[in-house]
């Protein structure tokens, strides 16, 4: 059962662009350390949407080596093709990978028999577990808890990341769903409160940069310590919403390089650095939140 602080975890890169594995290593090592629950490696903030196959995989898998056994490591493995999304899973499949993080089909907007189906078909081409993504901020398209319900009832779809940021998703995905589906919150502005409101973990784009305050409050949280989580929460509050004055994962790997945690802030085009309008906003907010 994956709970608690579960880190969005950034892919670095050189100055061309190309993966830079020792600092990704030295990544893994700073989660570990700081108390990270568990590592999604190459979701929307490890820049899965402009990685091709070869390093999608690369990365997923030298993430898995690099924590060896210490916390487990989910793979995002989404695409907006099914064949796509399949040939992921069947790579991820038997290879000590623990989920796949599977985000909904972005830009062609399915119909919910159309998400249904999709789900259903990479769930049944492999024994890999899968946790759905929602994330309509992003693709155009919304899961509804009707079609989450109907996915729960597939074995090997364990779990669902809810980023709307909408607490009332919540209440309406559980009250339809077994006890065992596992419920994680992809809004850390939101996030203390979904896990107060019986959510399971948080993956999370804050933790990139205070992982050991992330890890406490999800655990505070967890425990039922609503005073001490929230107070961890309103000390990273600024940390939550300026990490998002451009596209994620822009500003957290700015972050990340503002920190000393990776050596710059490339990221694969179209995505771009952080606009210097923001440096400021940025720095002032990990301030703010002492991680200076």
């Amino acid at each position: 059962m994956l709970t608690g602080s579960i880190v969005a975890l950034v892919t670095p890169m050189d100055i061309t662009g190309e993966i830079d594995f020792h600092a990704l290593k030295e990544l893994v090592e700073f989660h570990i350390k700081s108390g990270t629950s568990a590592i999604v490696a190459v979701g929307t903030s490890g820049e899965s949407s402009t990685l091709n196959v070869d390093d999608h995989v690369k990365v997923a898998m030298k993430v898995l080596e690099y924590a060896a056994g210490r916390v487990p490591v989910i793979a995002g493995n989404g695409a907006n093709s099914t064949s796509e999304a399949i040939t992921f899973s069947k790579l991820f499949a038997n290879t000590g990978i623990a989920a796949g993080l599977n985000v909904t089909p972005y830009y062609n907007k399915p119909t919910q028999e159309g998400l249904y189906l999709h789900y259903k078909n990479i769930a049944e081409a492999s024994d890999l577990p899968q946790i759905l993504y929602n994330v309509p901020g992003r693709t155009a398209v919304d899961l509804l808890p009707e079609t989450v319900a109907r996915l729960a009832e597939i074995p090997n779809i364990i779990g669902i990341k809810e980023a709307t940021g909408d607490l009332n998703r919540l209440a309406e995905i559980k009250a339809l769903v077994s006890d065992d589906f596992m419920l994680y919150s992809g809004d850390d502005g939101t996030g203390c409160d979904f896990l107060l409101q019986g959510g399971h973990g948080v993956i999370s784009v804050t933790t990139n940069v205070a992982p050991a305050d992330m890890a406490e409050m999800c655990r505070l949280a967890l425990s039922g310590d609503t005073k001490g989580a929230k107070a961890i929460d309103q000390k990273l509050s600024p940390v939550h919403d300026k990490l998002f004055v451009e596209a994620n994962p822009i500003p957290v790997k700015w972050a990340c390089a503002e920190l000393g945690l990776i050596p710059n802030a490339v990221c694969r085009l179209p995505l771009t650095t952080l606009s210097e309008q923001y440096w400021e906003v940025v720095r002032n907010a990990l301030k703010e939140a002492k991680l200076f």
